[in-house]
């Protein structure tokens, strides 16, 4: 949307009907004002006419409906006295003053709201940018994903998800960078900018594992980068889980970096790909000492992997309950991925009532049966 067509765009959105709240309220008022006793007077009540209308349309159409508030109070007084009455006179000046207050609360409004719009803007350049969809076909693997951000008006944050095509087969990652704001998402960009480059010449997944590795371990020594102490160093990490397809084995290689590890749902039944010797979150090899070795899974044609971040199964309802992730796909009848991550969307939104307390992100990846 173009930020200087808000208000054409907003007007062909919003349901006319509204603009009649006001002006019924301006007749109301008039009538009932005209047939009361001279005692009565309900000429204030018209300020609520241009104060409502502020609150959806425009200046413009606020300053309108002000004029017809004004013009109105006009007839109310020459029906009832005359326009120089003191009361009336007052009214009109004091509507005036209120409508033309209305108008410019209108027009701020309308100002942080193009404001807004472009923001959100260049959020949504910058997330298809960063943060690419994946094709919905790669080999003789189907992918499905979703992205849900904790707060609406954002539409990237620390967690990524990434697919690169190989010789060999697919290779995809999914991450989580620990904190939020744009310090994650910078984080997030550089290593899923160093994946899509170093994913089809590593060889194999340790070497792209260490890879990667070193490239968040080099972002936290760069002196351009704001100094690092020690503890921050010991928070500073991502968790990733690092898959490798092959195309022509029935199986997938993984290599998990202190991530939820991943489910396989296999006819109805869910299992927990586990890694028997886990390596430690991106960035923490100064710390814990690393041997590198990826672990190789069944995965058979109709089988689907799911790769989530800790955002989806750390979501809580009402009563605290962590989203139960491996129960609600367990029984489920065969479907595609997009299907799943569908009921899974939807599902995981009403637990939480629709209100995120972290970014959550899913991957679905089912390997096709072999064309005969």
């Amino acid at each position: 949307m173009v930020p200087g067509r808000l208000t054409a765009h907003r007007w062909s959105r919003e349901p006319r009907v509204l603009l009649a709240v006001p002006i019924a309220l301006i007749a109301l008022v008039t009538v009932v004002d005209i047939s009361a006793p001279a005692s009565v007077h309900l000429g204030p009540f018209l300020v609520a006419a241009p104060a409502v209308t502020a609150s959806f349309a425009g200046p413009r159409m606020t300053a309108c409906v002000g004029v017809i508030a004004v013009l109105a109070q006009v007839v109310v007084a020459a029906m009832r006295t005359s326009l120089i009455d003191l009361n009336h006179f007052f009214q009109v000046i004091t509507l005036l003053l209120m409508s033309a207050f209305a108008t410019a609360f209108a027009a701020r409004r309308e100002r942080h709201e193009r404001q807004l719009t472009a923001l959100r803007s260049v959020a949504t350049a910058a997330q298809e940018v960063v943060l690419k969809p994946l094709p919905q076909r790669i080999g003789p693997l189907r992918i499905a994903s979703v992205y849900l951000a904790a707060q609406s008006e954002a539409q990237i944050g620390g967690d990524l998800y990434a697919a690169a095509r190989t010789e060999q087969g697919t290779r995809i990652v999914i991450g989580d960078v620990r904190g939020k704001g744009l310090e994650a998402v910078g984080e997030a960009a550089l290593l899923l900018g160093a994946f899509r480059g170093a994913a089809h010449r590593q060889a194999d997944l340790p070497a792209l594992v260490t890879f990667l590795e070193g490239t968040v371990s080099s972002d936290l020594d760069d002196p351009a980068t704001p100094q690092v102490t020690a503890e921050d160093r010991g928070e500073a990490f991502i968790t990733a889980a690092v898959l490798d397809f092959p195309d022509n084995e029935p199986a997938l290689h993984l290599i998990n970096c202190g991530h939820p590890p991943p489910l396989l749902l296999r006819c109805g039944q869910v299992g927990l790909l586990e890694t028997r010797h886990p390596a430690p979150p991106l960035g923490l090899t100064e710390f814990v000492e690393i041997d590198l070795a990826a672990e190789a899974f069944a995965f058979e044609p109709g089988d689907i992997a799911l790769l989530y971040t800790d955002g989806v199964v750390e979501a809580r309802d009402r009563d605290g309950t962590f989203y139960p992730l491996a129960q609600r796909v367990s029984g489920r009848p065969a479907e595609g991925p997009a299907a799943l991550l569908a009921h899974l969307r939807k599902d995981l939104l009403r637990h939480v009532d629709g209100h995120l307390g972290d970014d959550a992100a899913m991957v679905a990846i089912e390997r096709l049966p072999r064309p005969l």
